[in-house]
């Protein structure tokens, strides 16, 4: 079963999805959108730093989609690797396998309704703008070598803009919404329940 997790930067999508690997039976695989970024080896290192990350176009959707495809129908797939201090794919890949539970997680993976049809939960995870700021400052100067001033004009420049134009509206064609804001635990329950986990669901909720 494939579920999408979309949601702003810095709303917990990863961190939910990684909350659900634990909790659901069975084997569980996680793809990441983030990883399918656009080669752009032909551009310099300031050349890229001024592209548009948080457009859709900046996204490689052939290829994403045609994974989408091939790990439902069970067959490993080679997720490419992103290095985002260089703004570009590494040359190495890291394999993917099948599972009975696939969770593809990203800003945008509820935008198209081409992604959209795979899937069969669709989850959105709601968080106001100016803690999405705080955790993409807290994660982006710890883990991509970025500034906290470079983390601001970002934000302001394409980030806020864009999740404006195409990622809040994805919460309308979403069939759960969770607060990134509410312990896991929570959050965990209501897509367990939505996915007809009850048992598991009345767990997951009384462990906070």
């Amino acid at each position: 079963m494939l579920i999408g997790i979309a949601g702003p930067s810095g709303s917990g999508k990863t961190a939910l999805a990684r909350k659900l690997e634990a909790a659901l039976p069975g084997e569980t695989s996680i793809v990441s959108l983030d990883s399918y970024y656009r080669e752009l080896s032909h551009l310099s290192l300031d050349e890229r730093t001024h592209v548009n990350f948080d457009h859709p176009d900046s996204l490689d959707w052939p290829l994403f989609l045609d994974h989408l495809d091939r790990i439902g129908r069970g067959e490993a797939i080679p997720e490419p690797v992103y290095r985002f201090d260089q703004h570009n794919r590494a040359p190495d890949v890291t394999w993917i396998e099948p599972a009975d539970w696939v969770l593809i997680e990203g800003i945008l993976v509820l935008h198209r309704q081409d992604v959209r049809s795979r899937l069969e939960l669709k989850v959105y995870v709601e968080t106001p703008d100016e803690l999405c700021l705080r955790r993409r400052i807290d994660r982006d100067t710890a883990e991509r070598g970025r500034t906290t001033e470079s983390v601001h004009w970002q934000y302001a420049r394409t980030v806020r803009p864009m999740a404006a134009e195409f990622v809040w509206p994805q919460r309308h064609v979403a069939d759960v919404t969770v607060s990134g804001q509410e312990p896991f635990d929570a959050s965990v329950a209501r897509v367990l329940g939505a996915l007809g986990l009850r048992e598991r669901a009345i767990g997951a909720g009384q462990a906070r």
